[in-house]
């Protein structure tokens, strides 16, 4: 391998900018790792009864005055990570007002790209952003370890905003982290600096020790080998799915930690005690893994059926050359090297939607990024789950072909030609940073347009009845405003006739929005539709017109 080339090892994606190109730099290895106008009754303000919903066109496509009405369907969203406070807070101890403006900033952030979700890291090392019966506040919120409440609820704020601008909220999980390295005090972990309420002081059998490569010492881990530890851990997890009204329940990568050269990780004990009759501890430690996906699986569908769960795995799940099943890679193996049998999920449809990390540029020898993406359309192929790609917008700038604005841009036109249903970026601070442009070229060329997020056909429906508009008139210069009757849905999407077709020109939850694009000097005509909770359309509205401005 040159110099130059990125190593196709696990991309910790907690570490800081700065190391994380160090680490790129100095890898020589493969495998290191307005509400109502008219009446209730139907009618309008002066007692006529409301017009009736356009209807379909030729096709059964739905119309409006008559033009097809279709939108793009494509999950959009960015990670803000939490963890060294990599996106947010900005730095630990913050005053909540401030934590709260620089959340409302991300969010902000999000629509302006024309996100429909984000991906909140709510517990990022066996601790909460929420008042927890499981687990401690966060030290990179308090700036403390004992645990002590900043005396407001970041998880109730969080989901909140992301709802007043449409976003859907996915709560980020780390399951099985349960502390991060001593950096004082000696190169070991120090179970005395974990706040006094932290369950892993509570429960010292349940504690694991491995080294940490991004940072001196070693982790403490909650052994996923040890049944209590993983039904506390589940528990801790579905607290926040009961308790908070989440759309989706979102893992990374980290579930055994990454191999460190020389280092087994140290569950003998575990293996002894609850091996099941395994002969092979690596099968053992596969189906613990497997255990939790497929119990978390099954838990959240039955507290709430309408929470998707998905995870963002290693994105290769075993080289070709390992099993003809593999990918055309030659790089770390999550089957093999961190027990992640990501394919097996996807198979067994534990999941509603999988971001494997392709985090390599197209054309990469070791990993590319063309055949890489293949083999994961033809994994999810006849399954329902659905598949996004987690793009690695953190690598731009970086020696070789990250410095081509272009990458990531041809990338998303490369997902596109393969029917995939949306992608993460990774991470927010990079979407804002918009290295070399690259974003700022992926977002007009993509992004340019709102999107509804994807259906997912095995989660409920109900889509509710055509909206009834109320309202449309011209407001401020190229701006038009308009108001709405919907019940019962959860949101709304207002379509502006352009041309030939009715485009979808924004979202909300609210009953009323405000087209700040609208073109001046010809009549417009606009219709709304409602959503449910899982993002099935309901009817159109009547055609709304308005004169020209």
């Amino acid at each position: 391998m040159i110099a130059a080339d990125p190593p196709v090892t696990p991309v910790r994606r907690r570490r800081t900018p700065v190391l994380v190109a160090v680490i790129a730099a100095l890898a020589v290895t493969v495998t290191a790792g307005a509400w109502s106008l008219r009446e209730r009754s139907g009618g309008d303000a002066t007692g006529r009864a409301a017009a009736p919903a356009e209807a379909a066109s030729a096709g059964g496509v739905p119309a409006c005055a008559g033009r097809p009405a279709r939108p793009t369907r494509e999950l959009r969203g960015m990670w803000i990570t939490t963890v060294n406070n990599i996106d947010w807070p900005s730095r630990r101890g913050l005053p909540a007002e401030t934590v709260r403006a620089e959340l409302r900033g991300w969010l902000d952030l999000a629509v302006r790209h024309h996100h429909n979700a984000v991906f909140v890291h709510v517990r990022p090392s066996g601790d909460a952003l929420w008042p927890s019966e499981y687990a401690p506040w966060s030290e990179w919120l308090t700036g403390r370890r004992d645990g002590r409440d900043p005396g407001w609820d970041p998880m109730e704020f969080m989901i909140a905003e992301a709802h007043a601008r449409n976003l859907e909220f996915h709560a980020w999980f780390n399951p099985y982290r349960g502390g991060q390295p001593a950096t004082v005090g000696g190169p070991g972990p120090r179970l005395d600096q974990l706040a006094p309420t932290h369950p892993l002081r509570r429960h010292r059998d349940w504690v694991v020790t491995y080294p940490s490569a991004d940072r001196p010492g070693s982790r403490l881990y909650f052994n996923p080998g040890i049944p209590e530890a993983r039904a506390f851990v589940e528990d801790s997890m579905l607290e926040a799915v009961r308790r908070y009204d989440v759309d989706g329940v979102h893992f990374d990568d980290f579930f055994y930690p990454y191999p460190e050269a020389g280092q087994d990780f140290p569950d003998d004990a575990a293996f002894v005690r609850y091996g099941r009759g395994f002969a092979d501890k690596d099968a053992w430690r596969r189906d613990n893994v497997n255990t939790l996906v497929r119990e978390m699986s099954e838990r959240i569908k039955a507290l709430k059926p309408w929470v998707k769960f998905g995870i963002s795995p290693f994105g290769i799940w075993r080289n070709a050359r390992t099993d003809p099943a593999g990918s055309a890679t030659a790089g770390l193996q999550s089957y093999d090297d961190i027990y992640a049998d990501t394919r097996l999920w996807v198979r067994e449809q534990w999941l509603d939607y999988v971001v494997p990390q392709l985090y390599w540029h197209i054309g990469f020898g070791r990993a590319d990024y063309a055949k890489l993406l293949p083999w994961w359309t033809a994994t999810v192929r006849g399954t329902r789950v659905q598949l996004y790609i987690g793009q690695a917008d953190y690598r731009v700038g970086e020696r070789g072909a990250w410095r081509d604005p272009g990458e990531l841009d041809r990338q998303l036109a490369l997902n596109r030609r393969h029917g995939v249903s949306g992608s993460v970026h990774f991470s927010a601070r990079q979407v804002r940073a918009d290295r070399l442009g690259a974003v700022s070229r992926y977002r007009d060329a993509h992004y340019a347009a709102p999107a509804l997020v994807p259906v997912m056909a095995h989660l409920p429906a109900t889509p509710p009845a055509a909206p009834a508009v109320t309202e449309v008139r011209r407001a401020d210069p190229g701006q038009v405003a308009l108001t709405w009757r919907g019940d019962g849905a959860t949101s709304f999407a207002v379509y502006r006739v352009d041309g030939d077709a009715a485009r979808l020109v924004g979202t909300t939850r609210g009953t009323g929005w405000v087209d700040r694009a609208a073109p001046a000097g010809r009549p417009l005509t606009y219709c709304v539709s409602g959503l449910d909770r899982s993002g099935n359309e309901g009817p159109l509205s009547a055609p709304a017109p308005v004169a020209a401005g």
